[in-house]
């Protein structure tokens, strides 16, 4: 009887924690919620297991949405993609895809450029 129980308990977590283990953002660059000093080049997703990213774009405080392009066209858990040259500011990143369990998944990564070393502050004294 104890065996049965056992292997019932086992079952029972192994479902819960499948139904709880979609993707996630493990880390990113620029990090989130983070002031960097330059302009990044590339933005940097890294996941806790391979993803389809379908949506990646960044956007200026208010300001219309941008595309990040080229998507990786097969699943990865780490992506680069470049981004343009920002101007000082806050950002949102904000990135969809799918985890290989076919959950679709989402999220966004917030920076600010610091004013002081904004894109064509670098100016000659």
């Amino acid at each position: 009887m104890k065996r049965i129980f056992r292997f019932v308990c086992l079952l029972l977590f192994a479902i819960t924690g499948t139904a709880y283990g979609h993707a996630h953002i493990l880390k990113s660059d620029p990090a989130n919620k983070s002031t960097v000093h330059q302009s990044p080049k590339n933005v940097v997703l890294e996941f806790n297991e391979k993803v389809q990213v379908t949506v990646l774009t960044m956007q200026k405080g208010e300001g219309k949405a941008q595309a990040l392009v080229p998507l990786p066209r097969a699943a990865v858990k780490t992506i680069s993609v470049p981004m343009p040259v920002v101007d000082a500011g806050s950002y949102t990143i904000n990135w969809r895809a799918t985890g290989d369990d076919g959950h679709v998944v989402s999220g966004q990564v917030m920076f600010t450029l610091a004013p002081d070393t904004a894109a064509g502050s670098g100016k000659s004294k």
